[in-house]
């Protein structure tokens, strides 16, 4: 099996784990990893449940559709972080619960805006900015991508939700559900602290 197939069935995979877990629902959503002479990503109007490794869009770096279904719309904001970020071998963006209500607020913090609650958010995610609202797949998405100039492995998009980056697919995956899981954990002691007034 070749790095590209390999890398395929790890899209799968980790997709179908995220949509059975309630991370994405529906068609929203979508994954992308760096291969050799391309990208990969999850097509446009596809559920990361049900995702067939040979139907995987495969991009140019200049985000030309080499092969596989047409990729998702939101290809300038996956793209934005390959340029600016060269670390990046896999991004992923989903429309989270926690996440996405928390990019619908506007007394966030827009420069930090999930609180470092637990070590590992901090460890695997760093910083979030808060993004300026786009309509999704609009190409100014990486445009404001590219103004960050590489200093974010993630980012919040207002009104949208989160957009991670990691050195492979495994490690995005895992930073997007750590960041979810922070703040999900931050609603519920948000919770608790009001009750106990």
């Amino acid at each position: 099996m070749s790095n590209e197939s390999k890398v395929r069935e790890e899209i799968v995979r980790l997709s179908r784990s995220l949509f059975e877990r309630g991370y994405s629902v529906g068609t929203a959503g979508n994954i992308s990893a760096a291969v050799d002479h391309g990208i990969l990503m999850t097509p446009t109007n596809s559920s990361l449940g049900f995702l067939d490794p040979a139907r995987i869009s495969k991009v140019s770096r200049d985000g030309q559709h080499l092969s596989g279904d047409k990729p998702s719309k939101e290809i300038f904001l996956h793209n934005a972080f390959y340029e600016t970020r060269p670390q990046t071998g896999a991004v992923v963006h989903l429309h989270s619960t926690f996440a996405t209500a928390l990019s619908c607020l506007t007394d966030v913090d827009p420069d930090d805006c999930i609180p470092p609650l637990t070590p590992y958010v901090v460890m695997r995610v760093g910083q979030v900015k808060l993004v300026p609202y786009v309509r999704p797949g609009d190409e100014k998405a990486g445009d404001l991508i590219r103004k960050l100039k590489g200093r974010y492995a993630a980012v919040l998009l207002a009104n949208h939700g989160p957009v991670v980056t990691g050195k492979d697919i495994g490690s995005a995956v895992y930073a997007a559900e750590e960041l979810e899981e922070s703040k999900a954990s931050g609603a519920s002691a948000r919770r608790t602290d009001a009750d106990a007034d």
